[in-house]
């Protein structure tokens, strides 16, 4: 996934931040008032920081120093020793408490803009994992897009707020702190200058490899969230099967190998922070050698000496941790080149620039030598033709596999055909918005997932804003307001995850009113009834046949006896339509219809209608 994105390579993290950066820009924009007046506190901030060393330089300069040989030093100030103290205490105070606010207006700020920019991504992020088509949902892991949606995104709030922002800190102070350090004596200054040539070349290479394990630990966090997704989704099957054992392997493995890659990660991180930490010792026990010989030629007075070594120990802390901030950075930067992944991806099936809204259908589905292959020179239909009139019921038969779902996915526009064309009323599908071709379209499922909300928010869902009224109207029609009313709470009863406390004839009626809501024009129907049993199928099926009444409906069915009454049946198989026709037209060709048919009424007799499965 993200293929403009990975086929450019990022080295190094300040590529991948300026990715982002250039990415997040419009959401940054809008949080620039906020900004602004965080970075001017953070100026603020930074200025009395520079201040702070300045009134020990006074007390040992004219006060100590001269106490401790016995002589008197005029001061600047005109103030005697104890005023000129009590002045020096007095300022540390003020320093310190002017800053710490300003400290906190501006970190304060700054995290907020930061809060909020990335509650905007990841919100966009979610809205835009919804639009993308069906094909990427298919091709990627579900676990790992969660993943991306929180973990990720949280990962680059954390950091950005507990490292980055400190760091800019640091290097707004440093940069005041050397201009200063050359104001008082150049010589010492370029000294201790030196550490960062130095220090590029120790960290260049390391940072680069701390970042390529970071993405491949946060890629290897998503496989597990995958793993983990998709044995807790399908636990029963896992229980019935015995397969604890071998997932829990499948598991470990990917587990260790996140695990090799997070120690590599820290194991880089903590070799550049001892490097970096004996790197500082070496330069400030060089400053401190040369900087007494600078007081003991009089070119330095100790106060400023203390002042600039001062500055260089602060200087120097941060750097120290440079090699940890860049590690957690490396690692959010790995974050968030996989959100930008995500809202990079361009869907397959998308409002093309000149679409409109449709107008209200009446129900003329045409497919013109429509041809499709979910990938490429492997097509599943060939050549498609038909036209379902308004109002008729059109079966789609034939065996598993042979592309039926996937010829009643393109009216709906999961996918987009290679090849022709889908018309309703006259008009090629693509031309209409996707939101205003789908709500004209009901489609319920074999496996209809229902949401863990209550029942009367699971069929408003098939119209937004749907009153009680219709929802109870749509429940009836689908003879689900019987059982709904028994439910401990009626139509407010919350559901469990995909309505797993409920029948699966239960299920499939609160889908069927779902869908029944919506009184749309066009009706897909997708194996609704498989794997009910004899009371529900029948129950079921008398709501699919109030549902469908005057409406164009598309049925999926393997039970061949259940479309006997269409209007018209398409057999296919292989991809191809190969034979079209009523019941009686198909069964007069004596074809693969006739003989399936035949063959199917035979296994009925013995008591098992689904033993051969169209």
């Amino acid at each position: 996934m993200g293929q403009r994105s990975k086929e450019k390579e990022l080295k190094g993290v300040i590529p991948g931040v300026m990715l982002i950066l250039r990415k997040f820009s419009p959401y940054i924009r809008e949080q620039r008032v906020l900004i602004a007046g965080s970075f001017v506190a953070l100026l603020v901030e930074t200025g009395l920081r520079l201040l702070e060393p300045w009134p020990l330089k006074y007390v040992f300069d004219h006060i100590l120093i001269p106490a401790h040989n016995n002589v008197k030093v005029p001061n600047s100030f005109g103030l005697n020793p104890i005023a000129l103290l009590t002045l020096s205490a007095i300022a540390i105070v003020a320093i310190t408490g002017i800053g710490s606010i300003a400290a906190y207006m501006s970190t304060y700020g700054m995290s907020l803009a930061v809060v909020r920019v990335l509650s905007e991504v990841r919100a966009n992020v979610f809205d835009r994992l919804q639009h993308l088509s069906l094909s990427f949902h298919q091709k990627s892991k579900g676990g790992d897009l969660i993943t991306r949606v929180t973990a990720d995104i949280e990962k680059m709030r954390t950091v950005t707020v507990k490292t980055a922002l400190p760091l800019v800190t640091n290097v707004i102070s440093l940069l005041g702190m050397l201009a200063i350090m050359f104001w008082l004596n150049w010589e010492l200054a370029l000294v201790a200058a030196a550490i960062f040539p130095i220090l590029s070349l120790l960290t260049s290479n390391m940072i680069s490899r701390i970042r390529k394990f970071a993405k491949k630990h946060r890629d290897s966090e998503g496989v597990l969230a995958a793993t983990t997704g998709e044995t807790i989704g399908a636990i029963k099957v896992v229980q019935v099967l015995s397969l604890q054992k071998m997932l829990q392997g499948v598991f470990s493995a990917q587990n260790q190998k996140s695990l090799d890659e997070a120690i590599e990660s820290l194991r880089l991180s903590a070799a550049l922070e001892r490097a970096v930490q004996i790197l500082m010792a070496i330069i400030i026990a060089v400053v401190l050698w040369r900087g007494s010989h600078v007081v003991l030629h009089k070119e330095l007075t100790p106060g400023e000496l203390l002042v600039f070594m001062t500055y260089l120990r602060n200087a120097l802390e941060p750097i120290r941790k440079v090699s940890t901030q860049i590690g957690q950075i490396a690692k959010a930067t790995a974050s968030g080149e996989r959100v930008v992944e995500v809202l990079d991806y361009e869907p397959n099936v998308r409002d093309l620039p000149r679409a409109q809204k449709a107008h209200p259908f009446f129900g003329t589905v045409r497919f013109e030598n429509v041809s499709f292959g979910y990938d490429a020179g492997r097509e599943i239909l060939k050549n498609i033709n038909f036209v379902a009139q308004p109002g008729q019921q059109v079966a789609v038969v034939g065996p598993s596999g042979s592309g039926k779902s996937t010829l009643l996915s393109l009216i709906i526009r999961l996918y987009d055909p290679d090849k022709g064309s889908i018309l309703i009323d006259g008009q090629d599908i693509r031309e209409y918005t996707l939101d205003s071709l789908r709500q004209q379209i009901s489609v319920v499922l074999q496996d209809s997932v229902l949401f863990a909300v209550s029942v009367r928010e699971n069929i408003a869902y098939g119209k937004l804003g749907a009153t009680d009224k219709e929802v109870e109207k749509a429940a009836r029609l689908a003879s689900a307001h019987e059982f709904i009313m028994e439910l401990p709470q009626g139509y407010d009863t919350v559901l469990s995850e995909r309505g797993g406390t409920l029948s699966g004839g239960q299920r499939q009626r609160i889908a069927l009113a779902r869908a029944a809501i919506r009184q749309a024009p066009i009706v897909i129907l997708d194996e609704p009834t498989t794997g009910l049993d004899n009371a529900s199928d029948r129950i079921v099926t008398a709501a699919l046949e109030k549902l469908t009444e005057g409406r164009t409906t598309f049925l999926i069915s393997h039970n061949l006896r259940a479309v006997e009454n269409a209007e018209m049946i398409l057999y296919v198989e292989s991809g191809s339509i190969l034979e079209q026709g009523t019941h009686k037209e198909l069964m007069g060709l004596g074809g693969h219809y006739a003989t399936l048919y035949r063959l199917q009424s035979i296994v009925d007799e013995t008591g098992d209608a689904y033993a051969v499965k169209a």
